[in-house]
């Protein structure tokens, strides 16, 4: 089976948790096409990145760089975005101009909605009733495929067959998965139902924020923003040895701690959603292809991961 891997976009546009400076935008032009190049076939973003008046930089950032891409590379690419259930985005329609505004944004260039986290918890009528509007757009001749996005296995059963009384299968789900996420056990029973139902699991924040990058031995710089830098303090301790053994297999195989923890996910069989901004970043991470975890490996990193007692938070909108 062909390994996949996607670029994600968070950071393009966010400058609380990212540092995004508009003066950078040439680097993520140059990610971008590095990206096209190297072989990666999917782009996730979502209509809420970017900060502030920054909102949906992401998208108009993607939309520009696909705008100069020969076509035959654009035909290949897979760009998938989220659109997000703000409370005010309710009924049938809710998502109408939401989705005239990505697609404008990104230039046409739309093949995976997605609904960006699930309404379950507070306000289940509201994601059926967005779902719903997204099976009209589609047999009003929009050509796109349904996503989902932070999703519980029992809801995730429940939503499969609400889609099939449209004639609707899910391409894709989205979850946070990696050696620090939460509730692994909940992951793998989403992954479980993507597979008998062949629906593409995207693994994202599979680095943890960069948490699982940093060197065990060396002193980490500080020139990320405030949030991060405190998020790494809060992390270092308890994932120490966690780190150690990711720095073993990859000193043992010539590679970076980036990439074992993403091949972790491949191993898996997910679509790691990598976020990236930098060319060296595309390099290192497209070297994933190159090379596959053993079982060993991979059964010591989860005994490791397994010990590890801080992992990331939950997301408080993913539902059971």
């Amino acid at each position: 089976m062909k390994k996949r891997i996607g670029l994600g976009t968070w950071s393009w546009g966010n400058k609380l948790f990212w540092n995004y400076k508009s003066a950078n935008d040439d680097d993520l032009r140059e990610t971008f096409n590095e990206a096209l190049q190297r072989g990666f076939d999917l782009i996730d973003t979502a209509d809420s990145y970017g900060t502030g008046d920054l909102q949906g930089r992401s998208e108009s950032l993607l939309g520009k760089f696909l705008l100069d891409t020969p076509h035959a590379k654009k035909k290949r690419i897979q760009v998938a975005t989220k659109l997000a259930p703000y409370p005010w985005r309710i009924g049938e329609k809710g998502f109408n101009k939401p989705f005239l505004k990505s697609l404008e944004r990104l230039n046409n260039k739309l093949d995976i909605v997605q609904l960006h986290w699930s309404t379950a918890k507070y306000n289940p009528l509201q994601e059926l009733g967005l779902l719903k509007n997204l099976c009209d757009l589609k047999e009003q001749g929009f050509d796109f495929q349904i996503g989902l996005s932070n999703i519980g296995p029992q809801r995730l059963k429940k939503l499969i067959n609400f889609l099939a009384k449209r004639d609707q299968r899910l391409k894709s789900v989205q979850i946070q998965f990696s050696l620090l996420a939460p509730d692994l056990k909940k992951q793998n029973q989403v992954k479980k139902i993507c597979d008998e139902n062949n629906i593409d699991f995207f693994a994202y924040s599979p680095l943890s924020f960069g948490i699982l990058c940093i060197d065990p031995d060396k002193e980490e710089n500080k020139e990320k923003s405030f949030i991060r830098n405190a998020l790494f303090e809060n992390y270092k301790k308890p994932t120490y040895e966690l780190r150690r053994c990711l720095k073993r297999i990859a000193n043992k195989r010539s590679v970076s701690q980036a990439q074992v923890a993403i091949n972790w996910c491949c191993y898996q069989g997910t679509i790691p959603l990598v976020g990236m901004r930098k060319k060296s970043q595309v390099i290192d991470v497209s070297n994933v292809f190159k090379w596959n975890l053993n079982k060993n490996e991979f059964k010591v990193l989860q005994e490791v991961s397994k010990k590890c007692l801080k992992k990331m938070p939950k997301n408080p909108f993913s539902s059971i």
